[in-house]
């Protein structure tokens, strides 16, 4: 599948199938959702996120609004078409050496770690308030990626790929921290099941199988099971690019994530409404807990983290990174929706607290969306 583009002008025709016409996509289809949510049809905007979907998966209460299968069902794909580009750049590529896998990696760990002490430091007192210590600890590389797409030539392949990197290991930690303090007692059984279907995919890619129907099975099965299992299900979508074989990697898939995942996804999800808020707001101890862990603890942790990774010689910067392109990229790890969302919902019951935790989810991701930009574009030189 690709763009129909054969009756359009020669230039459009290149800008859309450029990976910057997908960057755009996504960053207008968000506008468009806040801007909706901020308007006086956000009632009609918020009856289409929360449009009924409900479906029993195995016994278990399945994602049961539209804005929730997208965020839990066809995100899986976003992961999938990521972790097969890692695995592409780790066979032959930007991540060919264990140094620069481990760059990434440590990178994830240090940012998380240093928004969680921040938060910890700002809401301390708060008992109710300390619950959401994990809320900033996320990277969304939905979005990050499209930022760094349009910067072109100023940020190097390498570092976009260390990047893009970082955003996995950052989630699949998150989801960890999810599961270990935050989460329910999983559904064993469920659990072993998806272990299995897990397995046998792995098997199948050892002994050659190149049939797509037998891993799109394999896919939907495993993400049922993880639903039934109380795990993030888009863990499915990184365990299906893990096992897919290079062969069944066709670039349609990217063209449906690019045009039709990832606008939907941000349609449905950046429409955080403001109504009543105000900058007074900003400084109650949850939401500048998140918002300084965003903006100030996840830069600070990636890029230090990084940097000492270097030092000591565990780990490799990127070809053609400065310590001016990395910082800037550090600061693009800030924007936190999804996961820290997430999170929010699960840290808080109380809706005041939730919707507090979000406005400093929104104000910091903001912030570091626009910082991150204009350092790159001014600043982050090879």
């Amino acid at each position: 599948m690709t763009v129909p583009t054969a009756f359009l002008p020669l230039r459009l025709r290149a800008f859309l199938c450029s990976p910057a016409g997908g960057a755009c996509a996504l960053l207008l289809a968000s506008v468009l959702g806040f801007g909706l949510a901020n308007s006086p049809w956000a009632g009609a905007y918020g009856a289409v996120v929360h449009w009924p979907l409900s479906v029993s998966i195995l016994g278990a209460q399945g994602p049961d609004t539209l804005g929730a299968w997208v965020s839990d069902g066809l995100m899986a794909l976003f992961f999938l078409t990521i972790i097969l580009e890692i695995r592409h750049e780790i066979s032959d590529g930007h991540l060919s050496s264990r140094c620069k896998v481990a760059l990434p990696l440590i990178g994830a760990v240090g940012g998380m770690v240093v928004p969680a002490l921040i938060y910890a430091v700002v809401t301390r007192g708060a008992a109710e308030a300390a619950r959401g210590w994990a809320i900033p600890i996320a990277t969304d590389a939905a979005f990050t990626l499209p930022i760094i797409v349009l910067l072109g030539a100023r940020v190097a392949p390498a570092a976009r790929v260390w990047l893009m990197a970082l955003a996995v290991f950052d989630d699949l930690l998150g989801i960890g921290v999810i599961a270990v303090f935050y989460g329910s007692a999983p559904c064993w059984p469920a659990l072993g099941g998806a272990c299995m279907v897990l397995a046998g995919l792995v098997a199948a890619r050892r002994c050659g199988v190149v049939n797509a129907g037998v891993y799109g099975l394999g896919g939907v099965l495993l993400w049922g099971l993880c639903v039934r299992a109380g795990v993030q299900p888009t863990l499915a979508g990184v365990a299906i690019g893990a096992c897919l074989p290079a062969a069944l990697a066709r670039p349609g898939l990217n063209a449906v994530v690019t045009w039709g995942v990832l606008p939907l996804f941000g349609f449905l999800n950046v429409g955080v409404s403001l109504a009543g808020a105000h900058m007074g707001m900003l400084l109650a101890p949850v939401p500048l807990g998140v918002m300084l862990g965003l903006v100030v603890g996840k830069p600070v942790g990636v890029f230090g983290a990084s940097i000492l990774a270097a030092r000591l010689g565990v780990a490799s910067l990127p070809e053609a990174t400065s310590r001016h392109m990395l910082f800037g990229l550090s600061l693009l790890c800030g924007i936190g929706f999804t996961i820290s969302l997430f999170i929010a919902s699960l840290a808080f019951t109380d809706p005041a607290l939730v919707g507090a935790a979000k406005l400093g989810i929104f104000a910091g991701s903001l912030i570091a969306a626009l910082s991150g930009w204009v350092w790159l574009r001014f600043r982050g030189r090879p």
